[in-house]
């Protein structure tokens, strides 16, 4: 009995037991990036809990810096809102604005025509070049910050000689106005700057880092001398720390989306995952090209094969797919030895008169044998499979 020479396929679902042996790896890797993420996230969370918030007793809060002014007879009011901040303003009244960079382009705006001839100062704590072109006109913020923290006076502002040596290193400013002070230079470019304000008599303080403002950092240098000295010089102190949820003063051009409030780093950092996960995709792919034989585990008998193919017809009844199988590998191997491309070897017209003509017969029985319908039951598919091979071997003699 002839038949196909392909090798039956089998279809083998892997059970809960190895999907889980297979995946657990992975999942544990998981598992401890997601834990180590979560432990990063909360000691980052409780080391910045409080930042600049002169309540908070924490080093990055500021609570200890408005004890001092309390005992000088300072008082100290905290305000998130910019309603509150511009309500605030007055000759006796100092206005420290702790994040500068998180208010809108209106909110600046607004906060600075309430400032703007108002008669007090206002202290601008690590003014970027986000704020610092509304809030101080005529000012710019280098690109790059101080290399040093600790940095002498280099001015002639009383409050910064008299303090000396203080942490005031961060972000360095330029500016066009002649009558600013500039002070504690950084490769000649000052970190704390003093514009006068020409409406008034007050002025505007700009702070290149917080650090002189920290609990942590209070006791160190001229810290605590030249904070007392920039906060202190009005009775009053409103400590605005602006917050994103103060929407009071936004307007439609303030609004953003999703992706404006993502922070550059991160989608940078997205879509460098994504490159990497193409390449990855690339480097793991199966590639395309000739099939490449491979050595079987255990070798298999082309009986054993031609077995184990038959009991599967029978068993599904297909004893017409069997017939066509048989039908179309003899005329597969047929077709070369009368002349017929392989191409054509299932095309009634080419085949039967070719192997008429090698037989010397008229055709008939051949069309039927070759191409005929199939048998009615495994008597008539034995009987078919005998005859194909006689008609082969007949065509193979000499």
């Amino acid at each position: 009995m002839t038949t196909e020479a392909t090798l039956p396929s089998t279809s083998v679902s892997p059970t809960a037991r190895q999907l889980w042996t297979r995946s657990r790896g992975i999942a544990l890797a998981l598992l401890v990036l997601l834990a180590g993420a979560v432990t990063v996230a909360t000691v980052r969370s409780d080391a910045r809990h409080g930042e600049l918030d002169p309540r908070s007793a924490d080093p990055l809060g500021s609570r200890a810096v408005t004890a001092l002014l309390a005992d000088r007879g300072v008082t100290t009011r905290l305000v998130t809102t910019l309603a509150e901040a511009r309500a605030a303003t007055g000759p006796d009244t100092t206005l420290l604005v702790a994040v500068p960079d998180r208010l809108t382009e209106r909110q600046q705006r607004l906060l600075h025509s309430a400032t703007t001839g108002s008669g007090g100062r206002t202290v601008l704590v690590a003014a970027g070049g986000w704020s610092v072109g509304t809030l101080a006109p005529g000012v710019t913020a280098d690109p790059a910050t101080s290399r040093d923290s600790t940095l002498d006076p280099g001015c002639d502002l009383p409050a910064a000689r008299r303090a000396g040596p203080a942490d005031t290193g961060g972000i360095r400013y330029t500016s066009t106005r002649p009558d600013a002070d500039e002070c504690y230079p950084s490769s000649r470019l000052p970190t704390l700057l003093r514009l006068p304000d020409t409406a008034g008599q007050g002025d505007t303080v700009l702070l290149g880092g917080p650090d002189i403002l920290l609990n942590e950092r209070l006791d160190e240098q001229g810290n605590a001398s030249l904070a007392l000295q920039l906060l202190g010089s009005r009775p009053h102190l409103v400590w605005y720390l602006p917050s994103l949820s103060d929407t009071t003063a936004t307007g439609p051009e303030d609004e953003k989306s999703f992706f404006d409030l993502v922070p550059s780093g991160w989608l940078w950092g997205t879509l460098q995952l994504f490159v990497a996960a193409a390449l990855a995709a690339l480097w793991r792919a199966r590639r395309l090209g000739p099939l490449v034989p491979e050595q079987l585990p255990v070798a298999i008998r082309a009986s054993e094969t031609v077995e184990g193919r038959a009991r599967l017809y029978r068993k599904a009844n297909a004893g017409d797919r069997a017939a066509a199988a048989l039908r179309s590998t003899t005329r597969t191997r047929l077709a070369p030895l009368v002349g017929i491309p392989v191409a054509q070897a299932h095309t009634p017209e080419a085949l039967v008169p070719a192997l008429s003509a090698h037989l010397h017969g008229d055709g008939r029985p051949l069309h039927s044998l070759l191409f005929g319908p199939p048998p009615s039951d495994d008597a008539d598919l034995v009987s078919l499979a005998d005859r194909l091979d006689a008609l082969e071997r007949e065509v193979r003699r000499p």
